[in-house]
């Protein structure tokens, strides 16, 4: 484990989990993938995540949001333009519902029972109907007290504005809310905002040469418990 040692603040009182790749695996689809296109899967699912990231990052800083959605969908086609595969519109169907059945990482549903004293909510790019339907659908909903999307504000992550909703929410000062995301650049925005932010590092990363860190780097969610019990 690796852990970085910023001086605490105040108490925590409420953590906030980003979704995609902090709670569920994105790339959990290339299962999918590989039905529709063998031997493909894993290009498919990792271009389709980049390109996915990247039109949130354009979209917002052309300010002309779309939401997740559209944007899943936009950056899959892309994706299979990319890799010269010939996409049809039940693949589509299928891929996209694929996002709505993301699986959890392994160790999620036993941190959320440990931490569940406190409130707990998702702050996430996801579209409201698609990221209902995936909370409902891994059966996880009920541990969260709050499902936000970024549709609220009509932009996407690192936005502060979006990361104001939280607070908003949870009538929880920024200072007192731990920011749970396995994204360096979504650890970064939320550092900035003033969130105390714990970054999910599965992949090993060098953490982002910014200014804003995250108070601690773990190596899972599992070792999340014991960091909110001594803040």
């Amino acid at each position: 484990m690796m852990k970085h040692g910023g001086a605490s603040r105040a108490r925590i009182r409420a953590l906030v989990f980003d979704a995609y790749g902090t709670l569920f695996d994105v790339h959990s689809v290339a299962a999918k993938c590989e039905q529709c296109f063998p031997g493909r899967g894993q290009a498919l699912s990792a271009i389709w995540r980049t390109k996915q990231l990247e039109y949130t990052w354009l979209t917002s800083l052309m300010g002309r949001y779309r939401d997740f959605s559209e944007l899943t969908e936009a950056s899959l086609r892309y994706a299979c333009g990319a890799l010269q595969l010939d996409l049809v519109e039940g693949q589509v169907v299928e891929l996209l519902a694929a996002y709505q059945h993301l699986s959890p990482f392994p160790e999620v549903r036993s941190t959320l029972q440990v931490v569940s004293s406190l409130p707990l909510a998702v702050l996430s790019n996801g579209a409201p109907d698609m990221l209902n339907a995936l909370m409902r659908n891994s059966g996880l909903a009920a541990y969260f007290a709050h499902i936000i999307s970024v549709d609220e504000v009509g932009v996407f992550k690192p936005d502060p504005r979006v990361y104001a909703l939280a607070p908003q929410k949870l009538n929880v000062a920024r200072e007192e809310i731990a920011f749970i995301s396995s994204n360096g650049w979504d650890a970064a925005g939320a550092a900035a905002f003033g969130f105390r932010v714990f970054w999910i590092n599965r992949g090993g990363l060098p953490r982002e040469q910014l200014e804003s860190e995250p108070e601690a780097i773990l190596d899972d969610l599992s070792q999340l418990p014991a960091h909110v019990a001594s803040r």
